[in-house]
């Protein structure tokens, strides 16, 4: 197979194991279309707050598990050597991420593309989790806004990448990644510059520290 046709069916398959979304896949067996619930999106922290714990552990599973996979694929089955390896793993990463959010399967309504995204980054840049885990957990602790942690854990990506001169592939991969985040979760940002997004209060621990002993 030529390399183009080779690197293009990669990238459509990524979309398609990204359109596999955990909590919709889950949900029929529940007999719920989490989309009808909560906020409306088909991701971990919708399902979370709507289905339970044990239900969103395994909506984050299958959501990482796919941009483990595709990942895994482009960089196994890339038509290239070195560099162009790296180049269409990080591609099928971001397939696998419209997939989330703009499934095929289940009438383009998903979610936001955050797990899957974790999910790729094992595989390509393991390295930057624990960042992207520090940055988010402070935001958390501090706010008890989960998108505004999201967001704020992938833009420090693209300032991880320049700092630590990671490569061109990798610049452009996180930073597309931080703009995608920045617009899958800006329903979240507007509702939460309005005062109307809902926060985890029992994460909130700067919060209660500071209001002390009730």
């Amino acid at each position: 197979m030529p390399p183009l046709a080779q690197s293009i069916l990669i990238l459509v398959v990524a979309y398609l194991l990204g359109s596999i979304s955990g909590s919709l896949v889950l949900g029929r067996f529940r007999g719920v279309d989490i989309r009808e619930h909560g906020s409306g999106s088909a991701g971990g922290t919708n399902a979370l707050r709507t289905q339970g714990l044990k239900f969103a552990l395994g909506v984050v599973l299958i959501d990482v598990g796919k941009g483990v996979l595709a990942a895994w694929l482009g960089r196994q089955f890339a038509p290239f050597d070195g560099a162009g390896n790296a180049t269409l793993g990080y591609a099928a990463t971001f397939a696998a991420m419209l997939g989330h959010v703009w499934p095929i399967w289940h009438g383009f309504r998903g979610g936001k593309g955050a797990a899957t995204l974790l999910g790729g980054l094992l595989v390509m840049w393991p390295w930057a989790l624990p960042v992207m885990i520090v940055v988010a957990l402070a935001t958390v602790l501090g706010s008890g806004y989960v998108g505004l942690a999201t967001v704020l854990a992938t833009l420090s990506l693209p300032l991880l990448a320049w700092w630590t001169d990671a490569g061109t592939a990798r610049l452009v991969f996180v930073t597309a990644a931080a703009l995608f985040m920045l617009l899958t979760h800006r329903h979240n940002l507007l509702r939460m510059h309005r005062g109307g997004e809902a926060r985890f209060e029992r994460a909130r621990l700067l919060h209660r520290l500071r209001r002390g002993p009730q």
